[in-house]
């Protein structure tokens, strides 16, 4: 048994060496590029402190604001996402691809060597962006910590590793352009969000931000769907392109999915928990009678008896 195991465990480390040597060696220089283990770690972590560890250290704390930690975290990932999507245009989409079959520029030309800049950044990016689920955790938003939520912040950044340690460039780095284009819509909204009421009144367009994803998934999956009706084409990773496609689908179901939950049955709209009575005095919230700001849930019998009037009325 012990020799099995030790079989079994030498066979795992020379596929693991296996994969290891096919790592670009332009990217071996960037952070967290030599191996998996570092960005692996962070993963994990992330996950523990999300499902586990965060929501016990906020059981019994009240929730922090973080409102100016939020703007300057959103608009951040504005300016980074403004950034990346230039950086691709620049090295490649703009100038030199043709928006079909464009494999990866192998080279250390000047544009070759930027567009492996831009791919690590865009997977960087996508590290910083596991923020957004602290945030939720730390200000106890815990509706907004879905599934949906915590498998795209937690599966985009590890696939995206072995995507560009492997193809940093060449089509399949559409989805990350497109991506990081939605993104600066994105988080440009929750950083009017996270600013305050007197920004509302410019967020009418929230539930078109769905509609903006579910368009991302549609394009990335038809853009890798034309290598299948090629007669030719010299992408030197189609595996890349095969879980492009599935990945664009995959997520498709799940934000429409949402869509229909949150706006067609309207399961994660809020509640509407304040109503005005007639006169426009007194209102219900959360199953309390107030009357001019006052909260009357715990009066004496005249004021029960003053509530009932009022249900009468």
């Amino acid at each position: 048994m012990l020799r099995e195991i030790q079989e079994v465990g030498s066979h795992a480390m020379d596929i693991y060496n296996y994969l290891l040597a096919g790592i670009d060696p332009r990217l071996k220089e960037y952070p967290m590029m030599q191996t998996p283990v570092a960005m692996s770690a962070i993963l994990l972590c992330y996950l523990f402190f999300v499902l586990y560890l965060g929501p016990r250290m906020m059981a019994n704390r009240k929730p922090f604001q973080l409102k100016e930690a939020m703007i300057v975290y959103n608009f951040s990932l504005v300016a980074l996402s403004i950034i990346i999507v230039y950086e691709f245009l620049m090295s490649g989409w703009a100038t030199t691809y043709t928006w079909r079959c464009d494999p990866v520029d192998t080279s250390n030309s000047p544009q070759a060597l930027r567009m492996v800049r831009v791919a690590w950044l865009f997977w960087f990016s996508k590290i910083i962006e596991l923020i957004d689920t602290v945030f939720f955790v730390l200000r106890k938003k815990h509706g907004q910590v879905t599934f949906l939520h915590i498998f795209h912040h937690s599966f985009m950044p590890w696939t995206w590793w072995w995507g560009i340690v492997y193809a940093p460039g060449g089509m399949g780095s559409f989805h990350a352009m497109v991506n990081s284009t939605v993104h600066i819509i994105m988080y440009f909204y929750y950083g009017l969000s996270a600013a305050g009421p007197r920004f509302q009144k410019f967020l009418w367009w929230k539930k078109y931000m769905t509609a903006i994803q579910l368009t991302q998934f549609v394009l990335v999956s038809l853009h890798a769907t034309q290598y299948y009706f090629m007669a030719s084409c010299d992408y030197q990773f189609p595996m890349i392109l095969h879980l492009i496609w599935m990945y664009g689908t995959f997520f498709f179901v799940l934000f429409s999915n949402f869509w229909v939950q949150a706006y067609v049955r309207g399961k994660r709209l809020p509640k509407q928990d304040v109503k005005p009575c007639q006169n426009g005095t007194a209102v219900y919230t959360n199953g309390k009678h107030h009357e001019n700001g006052v909260n009357h849930g715990a009066s004496n019998g005249n004021s029960s008896s003053h509530v009932s009037k009022m249900k009468k009325a």
